[in-house]
């Protein structure tokens, strides 16, 4: 028994090592990027603190406003998104790709480290928006920390690592653009919510920010599908797009059925907003409060009822 297991012990040191082998060197100066270990320390942490040690930290105290520090979050996250997508665009989408096939530049010119850079940064903003979660368990807002916010916010910087590590670029670039171009729109729409109820009346645009997001994904699993219909394609990592590919058509598939429950069916709204959304009215924030902890207004980062985050 104990050789079998020093066997098993032998084959995955060697699955490791193999691993860590394909790394693109230039990436590895770059914070945590030297092996998956800190990174998945991370993420173990967090999906530690927010399942299990801040539930319970909170469980007997009254929640956190904390409304100063989410309009600095959100809108510090507005600023990083705006500077990414400028990044990727100058870094090749808008010079030398092609939006097709492009595969990785795994050469030391200008352009591709500068490419290699804004993916690590690109990376890290995911370790940042953790702090997502974090807020929503210090608020006691325990209804939006759901399986699949859960799952999207740890799931994503996880695959991510092992993209960067290998094609810091090319074609599977583009939903990192992407995604990036749709959190600019949806933390500045946080940040304005966080600010308050005075702020209400600019946030009339909610139900077309799902849309945002949902086009978002057709774009993302269109690009990937070009590859599946060219006669020839040099990008070096296919992997890397089956699974932007099953990525974006998994959650195409979860933000239609919030689409269909919130806006058309209304039942993840709140009850004075039902009437109105069954009305074909545009549901947004009312800014009134509620009776609960503290009088605390019914939001999500501000705003009034729950959002799907991606």
């Amino acid at each position: 028994m104990l050789r079998q297991l020093q066997e098993w012990g032998s084959h995955a040191v060697d699955i490791y090592d193999f691993l860590l082998a394909g790394a693109d060197p230039r990436i590895q100066k770059y914070p945590l990027m030297q092996n998956p270990i800190a990174m998945s320390a991370i993420l173990l942490g967090y999906l530690f603190f927010v399942m299990y040690l801040g539930p319970r930290m909170m469980a007997n105290r009254k929640p956190f406003q904390l409304k100063e520090a989410m309009i600095v979050y959100n809108f510090s996250l507005v600023a990083l998104s705006i500077l990414i997508v400028y990044e990727f665009l100058m870094s090749g989408w808008t010079s030398t790709y092609t939006w097709r096939c492009d595969p990785v530049d795994t050469s030391d010119s200008p352009e591709a480290l500068r490419m290699v850079r804004v993916a690590w940064l690109f990376w890290f903003s995911k370790i940042i928006e953790l702090m997502d979660t974090l807020f929503f368990v210090l608020r006691k807002k325990d209804g939006q920390v759901t399986f699949l916010h859960i799952f999207h916010h740890s799931f994503m910087p996880w695959t991510w690592w092992w993209g960067i590590v290998y094609a810091p670029g090319g074609m599977g670039s583009f939903h990192a653009m992407v995604n990036s171009s749709v959190h600019i729109v949806m933390y500045f729409y946080y940040g304005l919510a966080a600010a308050g109820p005075r702020f209400q009346k600019f946030l009339w645009w909610k139900k077309y920010m799902t849309a945002i997001q949902l086009t978002q994904f057709v774009l993302v699993s269109l690009h990937a599908t070009q590859y599946y219909f060219m006669d020839s394609c040099d990008y070096q990592f296919p992997m890397i797009l089956h699974l932007i590919w099953m990525y974006g058509t998994f959650f195409f598939v979860l933000f239609s059925n919030f689409w269909i429950q919130a806006y058309v069916k209304g039942k993840r709204l709140p009850k004075q907003d039902v009437k109105q959304s069954m009305n074909g009215t545009a549901v947004h924030a009312n800014g009134k409060q509620e009776n609960g902890i503290n009088g605390s207004n019914r939001q999500e980062n501000g705003s009034s009822h729950k959002m799907k985050k991606a």
